[in-house]
């Protein structure tokens, strides 16, 4: 799967415009808040009243897909939450959120999003300046209902999302269909980019078991988590609540890329 990534790499989403933001932004780094700290709230817990979770809420760079591996070093000012999360949360799970970088000031980038992915710890090193090495897998995705405290960390008060389930069951078997063309069309990347590449397979076949028997859903998100040069772009994945919806998206991505690599490799040969 790491030549996937390579490939994907490669060939550049020049055509992925810019999401536009949230209209009342959820929160900022760069804008104060007012809201109650209670300092209480250190880890993941279920408010039964309202079908709730309170969640630590990390910023960060890149967006988090269900499933997914996470590699991460956390800063020194995520000190505070990582102690407390490792210390007092059984689940170690704190949630990903996606901000904007600021290119001339990263601890300014801004959260513009509502909707992010569980990240549970599933192994940690503590670093001698105390900060942690984590290794993380994503679980499932939720929506910010509310702030609850913003230092000396984020917590939010979250709503789990699901995908919703097609109103005619033999949708499914068009989602299968679907799943099939964008490995397909996945394959056929990787043949153009061996090809780009100028690699000795560059006139073989790609047989490489991408999908390994994951049913739809999960394969969608597996997917949307390899086009990591357009965050914007997997976040818009990461929002949809649709799996047929998503696994479209992807395909025509895919074949828009297949496109424009055919093209260069043309005027290349």
């Amino acid at each position: 799967m790491a030549l996937l990534s390579q490939s994907l790499s490669l060939l550049r989403f020049s055509q992925a415009k810019r999401r536009t933001p949230l209209e009342h932004p959820f929160y900022r780094t760069t804008t104060s808040i007012k809201r109650s700290h209670d300092l209480s709230i250190c880890f993941a817990s279920s408010n039964p009243s309202n079908n709730s979770t309170q969640l630590p809420i990390l910023p960060m760079p890149l967006v988090l897909f269900p499933g997914s591996a996470l590699y991460h070093y956390t800063k020194s000012k995520d000190r505070v939450m990582m102690n407390n999360l490792l210390q007092t949360d059984t689940d170690r799970r704190f949630g990903v959120l996606f901000s904007d970088p600021n290119p001339t000031d990263p601890d300014s980038a801004s959260v513009e999003v509502e909707i992010g992915c569980v990240a549970q710890v599933v192994n940690h090193q503590r670093l001698r300046d105390d900060r942690f090495f984590l290794i993380c897998k994503g679980q499932e995705r939720f929506r910010i209902s509310d702030i609850l405290q913003t230092e000396p960390y984020m917590v939010a008060s979250v709503n789990w999302l699901e995908d919703r389930p097609p109103p005619d069951p033999t949708q499914g078997d068009d989602m299968e269909k679907l799943a099939s063309e964008v490995e397909d069309y996945m394959k056929d990347v990787m043949r153009i980019s061996n090809r780009l590449e100028g690699m000795k397979q560059d006139n073989e076949k790609v047989d490489v078991d991408i999908r390994k028997g994951q049913f739809p859903t999960p394969f969608s998100f597996n997917v949307a988590s390899y086009f990591n040069d357009s965050p914007t772009e997997q976040q818009m994945l990461l929002e949809l609540e649709d799996t047929a919806t998503r696994l479209k998206r992807e395909r025509d991505t895919l074949k828009n890329i297949l496109t424009q690599a055919t093209y260069w490799f043309s005027r290349l040969s």
